[in-house]
């Protein structure tokens, strides 16, 4: 299962190794063509969040001279993965937000594309999973929660990212381990995180699952209930037992990273690289991370390469154990 501390396994390395002496070439410093950034699915979700930060946080630290985010959702960003692999090749100046979500998103719909055919360029945040109810909701702990789920998981619906995402993933792995059948669940999925929370505060669903930033606004102010979260310790600020303080013995983690287009050069890749460690070393990056309970995780080039491969078959192998692909 993948946890915090498998996730920060040689990052602080990996972060300095190689690629750290590259300088950001003039082109994306000094009027350049804005750079692109692709966020395969809806607004308001968390790659969403994660694209339009960093465009903040590069702006603020003038490291580019403008930028354009172009949003295409659906089906764990499967839909826009394609357009991005054929409309965007060769792009240098382009990146693609993902991650784990995308990952298991591929495998499930057993999707013509995949990860193999971007650049990988960097692996930037890691976020623990949260699960929520509407406020009028009768669930108060994860406890009744999962009385509701054994009693009949039908009557159940969760709301979450697409199929075969970590939202997903992490419903099935607590249907597992209370003993309730992965294929009798009732999840509900969306193609952006904004669509999910108008689903709870709606009271369209019985739960919601998602990155805890995705939630953390309506918890703050009451509209949602944070029932357990799936880190590995009881967070900072965050008045919530995690899920195996609750009795539900699992721990998960999603990453979240960028990818630049096929295609691109050796030099284009290496200015993207030097691009996104700048970024990430900034105060600024710092500051959003921490608002935002994001932990920085970087590894860049083919370090995130090969993370990306063996995720991949983690996710695919627990996928199949749950009976989603």
């Amino acid at each position: 299962m993948l946890n915090r501390r498998r996730f920060l396994t040689g990052t602080a390395a990996a972060g300095a190794a190689g690629l750290a002496g590259l300088r950001l070439s003039s082109a994306f410093a000094e009027g350049a063509p804005q750079l692109q950034i692709f966020v395969p699915a809806a607004p308001g979700g968390g790659w969403d969040q994660t694209g339009r930060t960093m465009d903040q946080v590069m702006r603020t630290e003038k490291l580019i001279s403008g930028s354009q985010i172009t949003n295409v959702g659906g089906a764990g960003g499967t839909v826009g993965l394609p357009q991005f692999i054929s409309q965007w090749n060769g792009k240098g100046n382009s990146l693609m937000v993902a991650g784990m979500v995308m990952v298991g998103a591929i495998i499930a719909n057993k999707a013509a594309n995949n990860l193999t055919q971007v650049t990988p360029i960097a692996r930037l945040t890691g976020e623990f999973e949260a699960l929520v109810v509407p406020a009028e909701s009768p669930f108060k702990t994860a406890a009744d929660f999962v009385a509701a789920l054994k009693a009949d998981p039908t009557k159940v619906p969760v709301a979450g990212g697409s199929a075969g995402g970590s939202d997903h993933i992490l419903f099935g792995l607590i249907a597992k381990t209370v003993g309730v059948p992965a294929t009798s669940l009732s999840y509900v999925p969306f193609a952006g995180g904004g669509e999910a929370l108008s689903a709870l505060l709606g009271n369209q669903v019985a739960a919601g699952i998602s990155g805890y930033g995705e939630f953390s606004e309506q918890v703050k102010a009451g509209a949602l209930r944070l029932l357990a979260i799936s880190a590995d310790k009881r967070q900072e600020g965050i008045d919530a037992p995690t899920l195996k303080e609750a009795g539900i013995d699992v721990e998960l983690f999603n990453w979240r990273g960028v990818f630049a287009p096929p295609g691109v050069s050796d030099a284009d890749k290496a200015a993207m690289i030097a691009l996104v460690e700048a970024m990430a070393k900034s105060d600024s990056w710092a500051a959003e991370c921490k608002n935002r309970n994001w932990t920085q995780i970087l590894l860049t080039g083919d370090d995130y390469a090969k993370f990306v491969a063996e995720d991949s078959a983690r996710i695919e192998a627990i996928l199949k154990d749950l009976g989603l692909a």
